[in-house]
């Protein structure tokens, strides 16, 4: 039975710098993007040529990344997901790497039904028309139709991973983001 490669992280400079912690967790375990939810909103990132850009950029009602304000932050792509949570007044952190495991690979529907591409920052504003919330992702491998409509809604990649117990029961044992894809068709079953 192959089991899930889970390895705390150490937090230490957390507090001190937490753009120059995270810049350095995506070099050093190869991820790309971040999504944070902060006291003051959702934050969506990445990182280019090592540095990280955040929604703001282009929003402005994406509030900026502050340690203050930090409920949890999720550093993600195709080799795994860091997770940074505060618990007992304290930053910890734990990745999550790719396994031989089974997986189950879901596609969550993201909010927005129109947008609009900032190539040159790495984001595309998306929001409905009917409610107008905004939220800018950190994807631009979209193709708008007239009026800024989405040719193909835009989905977050998630992995469920399954193991099994001494009686052989299968359950979810843990979830991570994995990547944005504008393909909605399930790959259907497991790897």
């Amino acid at each position: 039975m192959n089991t899930l490669t889970r390895t705390p992280i150490l937090t230490d400079t957390v507090s001190a710098n937490l753009k120059d912690w995270l810049e350095t967790q995506a070099q050093q375990h190869q991820l790309i993007y971040l999504l944070a939810h902060a006291d003051d909103g959702v934050i969506w990132g990445h990182f280019h040529q090592g540095h990280l850009r955040t929604s703001n950029r282009v929003l402005r009602e994406s509030p900026p990344l502050h340690i203050e304000t930090l409920q949890q932050c999720r550093i993600f792509g195709q080799e795994g997901e860091i997770l940074l949570w505060k618990a007992d007044g304290s930053w910890k952190a734990g990745l999550i790497t790719n396994a031989d495991t089974e997986i189950i690979e879901e596609k969550q529907l993201l909010l927005g039904t129109r947008g609009k591409i900032h190539a040159s920052e790495g984001f595309t504003v998306l929001w409905d028309g009917a409610q107008g919330l905004k939220h800018a992702v950190p994807f631009t491998q979209i193709e708008l139709q007239a009026s800024q409509k989405l040719a193909q809604p835009l989905h977050l990649v998630v992995h469920h991973y399954i193991e099994y117990d001494k009686d052989g029961l299968a359950r979810v044992t843990l979830s991570r983001l994995v990547n944005f894809t504008t393909d909605s068709t399930a790959k259907g079953g497991t790897k």
